[in-house]
């Protein structure tokens, strides 16, 4: 067993309160939450008793939606709106890929995610097989996104990827989906929907991330994203529509109706100017709320943190509210409702019997002191600074800027900027 003992606890197991408390793990579950008396104490075999020194233990975040091997691209095509971002310089760019490309660049977007105090991710992209293997070669947790776009017969595409990683391994699993409307045929998304009814099961996808999308399907079918899914059945089993920027009352009533996710990426839609998502709205609502930080080639960063504070600030400006998104609520996305997003139940809490998904927040740095109160200090002046050492299913991973992810990490920098000189050339 692991023993995590003298510091502070943050179960996040109906609510933000914080304790203190130890948390013993063995292998990939935690076993026991509370202050052990001195009989369990005697009782129990620790392979290692880790000292928290005061320092806070929380679920670790999740990533809710994100691109991960498009880390090839981070600071290759800014400065410009998602419509030319996207067609003119992503799409040419990422059809020179190869499955070997992409085992490389996830492999670099993993060792982003652990120092953010990430234990997981929604990731939506191609060459599945090798971001598989750079996800379980690294000890790290994926949800794969469905991502298939284009005409009707790329649905058994779909269902044939479904089949085959949910329970493949146990760090994996994946989720129907497909990746837009604008890049989907009629014929994609009513067989989609069928899947959706065969296996009882969410679907997810980009929606209404920008005025002119929901513009051009208006003139499609005559009606918004949000309300062509649920007409086609693509919500009846529920799912995550990431961005919802541009999204009408009766959008946000069909969310909250279906038990739809919004998961919104505040860096990368104000990055590429697609706006603001009315969030604390959707709160008020009772619409379930995740966080993702989209790719490194739209944010450009797979930082948490940064997610946190911009979606808080842009809230309360937005609202024109000071007291919009409480600290607490956003802490709550990006952990919990991040992880029930992603159909990670047993990853969303520090409980008996839960993953052992865990992070560490050193609270001796500068900017958590002094500690008037750890919730707000973590949403609004917390940093990836502040992540001592991250764990995922029971393995630490990364701990006071160490990998352990059975790579060294120069190798993995130095083969992803290789192949990413290669990738200019081909």
């Amino acid at each position: 067993m692991i023993r995590f003992k003298n510091g502070r606890v943050m179960t996040m197991d109906g609510g933000c309160a914080v304790e203190e408390k130890e948390v013993w793990v063995e292998g990939d579950r935690i076993v026991f939450v509370g202050v052990p008396d001195d009989e369990k104490l005697k009782a129990a075999r620790f392979e290692r008793e880790i000292d928290l020194d005061g320092d806070l233990l929380m679920p670790a975040f999740k990533n809710a939606h994100t691109h991960s091997a498009m880390t090839f691209l981070r600071s290759y095509a800014d400065d410009l709106p998602l419509q030319d971002w996207l067609f003119k310089q992503v799409f040419p760019m990422e059809a020179k890929l190869t499955g070997e490309d992409v085992y490389w660049f996830a492999r670099v977007a993993i060792l982003e995610y652990l120092t953010s105090g990430v234990s997981s991710c929604f990731d939506m992209y191609f060459e599945l097989d090798d971001y598989v293997k750079a996800n379980t070669d690294s000890g790290f947790r994926t949800v794969l996104c469905g991502a298939v776009s284009g005409e009707r017969e790329n649905a058994a595409v779909l269902e044939e990827r479904y089949l085959k990683y949910n329970g493949r391994h146990p760090l994996i699993s994946m989720q129907l989906g497909f990746h837009a409307e604008y890049t989907a045929s009629l014929g994609l998304m009513e067989d989609i929907a069928a899947l959706a009814e065969k296996y009882k099961a969410p679907v997810s996808m980009h929606s209404s991330e920008t005025a002119q999308e929901v513009h051009d399907c208006r003139e499609r079918y005559g009606r918004t994203p949000t309300r062509l899914f649920d007409d086609l059945g693509l919500y009846n089993y529920g799912g995550a529509a990431f961005h919802c920027v541009h999204m009408s009352k009766e959008d946000e009533m069909i969310l909250a109706k279906r038990g739809v996710w919004a998961v919104t990426n505040p860096c990368s839609n104000a990055k590429l100017i697609s706006g603001t998502a009315p969030i604390a709205q959707m709160d008020s609502m009772g619409i379930n709320l995740a966080i993702g930080t989209d790719g490194p080639a739209s944010n450009n960063a797979l930082d948490m943190f940064r997610e946190m504070y911009l979606l808080s600030v842009e809230q309360k400006l937005h609202e024109l509210d000071a007291g919009a998104m409480q600290p607490e609520r956003v802490l709550e996305m990006a952990c919990c409702g991040s992880a029930r997003a992603m159909g990670l139940d047993d990853c969303d809490c520090i409980a008996v019997g839960k993953q052992a998904d865990l992070t560490v927040i050193d609270l001796q740095r500068p900017n958590m002191q002094p500690i008037n109160n750890i919730v707000k200090n973590i949403v609004y002046s917390g940093s990836k600074e502040n992540v001592r050492l991250t764990m995922v299913a029971g393995r630490v991973l990364y701990e006071r800027g160490q990998f352990f992810v059975g790579e060294d990490v120069k190798r993995i920098y130095a083969r992803a900027n290789e192949l990413c000189e290669d990738i200019k050339r081909r």
